[in-house]
């Protein structure tokens, strides 16, 4: 089997892990609440243990990428992180008590923190034109999960026998049969998953000297119609340094953490820009999660079957709109799509404001309007999604990007944990929480276009960093 073989089945294993962290999601929400009630939890244990997953993950995601970094290898990672899923839902699935659904939450967090590791793995792997099409793609496979996972539940809530000494319900189904996918997985990851070389490696050398001696004919590229991967103006001094530091083998720095400043790294204008855009937009996506449900219960009068048929639908648009973006960002630059992702998002935030806080008009006319807010919200997410991400993975260095991909991954855990708190309490305040959702939006789109030049690719950034310290 070549490279190329291997690299395929790789990504494609990736793929299955995305989707399978959708589909836990979207088996165990619909769920818990009753599980916690039948286990006489209080109210607030329902919140508890949402965010109970995305805290462990939150607080292992850079432990994960420090390990990642350091190895240069990602499958390890991988088959010991789902050692904790697999743990978390057995324990999910025996449920003896309150506090051991808690705890089974707590675990399985702990293996969605290899994220980091994976991301700085599909970094390193793959070059920088098609990076923001392969991180769509590995997006909408979370997606799918999301989408189908509900058809799961449609036999998973026919479940009622026991396995042993334990009664499989469909409360404690759930739990027993994704211990069983995440199983399943380890034997996927162990057949085809390899950590192929990374693209700096093999390629880095080659494309430098190539636009080295095509950078006398080209003009200076900074604007986006130039194609995604096209570098800043860069001098010759600093593409032969950029070359040279491509050249050096991988696997020749022993620490990648040398001459690492957490400060240099994370406090540049364009990386603070990129991480606030992550954290707001899964602040306003989680909070809208949460505030969506009791709004159409509100207005609309939508039982289970009218949420599920709606939640499908937003389903099928976004993965529809991961495509649709993996195959816009082949033609324009990140930043092109994230501006325009940020512009749809504020749309949708001005429309939600003026039609759904104070809806006026017939059933007919209310739930139009929602509808388009909905749809309007939906698509601006890939937009961003991808674009930042993408962009996040260019202006970090290479070296070190398991850590910096946890970094990022926990800013958007603690984004989840927080959406759903503050949405919670202002269901019946919609000004307020949309107002400061929009206000958030406009902060994050006056910062992008303040800082517009500085999004964009520059691979020198590792080399620039290690000749930091020799002055």
């Amino acid at each position: 089997m070549d490279d190329r073989q291997k690299r395929n089945l790789t990504f494609f294993t990736i793929g299955l892990i995305f989707m399978l962290s959708g589909i836990e999601y979207a088996v165990i929400l619909p769920t818990i609440w009753k599980y916690l009630q039948i286990l006489e939890a209080p109210p607030y244990f329902l919140g508890l243990g949402l965010s109970a997953f995305s805290l462990s993950g939150l607080l292992t995601g850079p432990v994960f990428g420090l390990w990642s970094d350091r190895s240069k290898t990602t499958k390890p990672i991988i088959l010991f992180s789902n050692i904790f899923e697999i743990a978390g839902n057995f324990m999910y699935f025996i449920g003896y008590s309150k506090w051991l659904l808690l705890c089974s939450r707590l675990v399985a967090g702990i293996g969605a923190g290899a994220g980091s590791s994976i991301f700085g793995f599909l970094t390193r792997s793959t070059r920088p034109e098609e990076r923001a099409g392969i991180f769509a793609a590995i997006m909408a496979a979370r997606q799918a999960g999301l989408l189908i996972g509900p058809a799961f539940n449609l036999f998973l809530r026919l479940c009622d026998f026991k396995l042993g000494p334990f009664v499989v319900n469909k409360y404690t189904s759930p739990g027993i049969f994704m211990c069983l996918l995440w199983v399943l997985l380890q034997f996927a990851v162990l057949a085809m998953y390899w950590d192929v070389p990374p693209i700096s490696s093999e390629e880095g050398a080659a494309v430098n000297l190539e636009m080295k001696r095509e950078g006398e004919e080209a003009p200076l590229m900074g604007s986006d119609e130039g194609p995604v991967n096209t570098y800043r103006a860069l001098g010759t001094d600093q593409l032969e340094s950029s070359a040279s530091c491509e050249m050096q083998p991988v696997n020749g720095a022993s620490n990648p953490f040398k001459n690492f400043s957490a400060s240099r790294e994370f406090l540049r204008e364009e990386v603070v820009v990129l991480l606030t855009a992550q954290f707001i937009t899964l602040f306003n996506q989680t909070a809208l999660e949460t505030m969506v449900t009791p709004l159409t219960q509100r207005y609309f009068g939508f039982g289970e079957l009218g949420n599920s048929l709606m939640y499908s639908l937003c389903g099928v648009e976004v993965i529809l709109g991961f495509f649709f973006v993996r195959w816009l960002s082949s033609k324009v630059a990140d930043r092109a799509v994230l501006a325009v992702g940020l512009v749809i998002c504020c749309t949708a935030c001005i429309w939600c404001l003026v039609f759904l806080c104070n809806p006026r008009g017939g059933y007919g006319w209310e739930l139009s309007a929602f509808i388009i807010g909905v749809f309007l919200q939906l698509l601006g997410l890939p937009f961003v999604a991808v674009s930042q991400v993408s962009l996040f993975s260019k202006v970090t260095a290479e070296k070190t990007q398991g850590f910096s991909q946890g970094v990022r991954r926990s800013v958007g855990g603690l984004a989840t944990i927080l959406g759903p708190l503050w949405a919670g309490g202002l269901t019946n305040n919609l000004y307020i929480m949309l107002g400061m959702m929009l206000a958030l939006l406009v902060m994050i789109t006056v910062m992008t276009a303040l800082s517009y030049d500085r999004l964009t690719e520059s691979r020198a950034v590792q080399c620039a960093h290690s000749s930091d310290s020799g002055g």
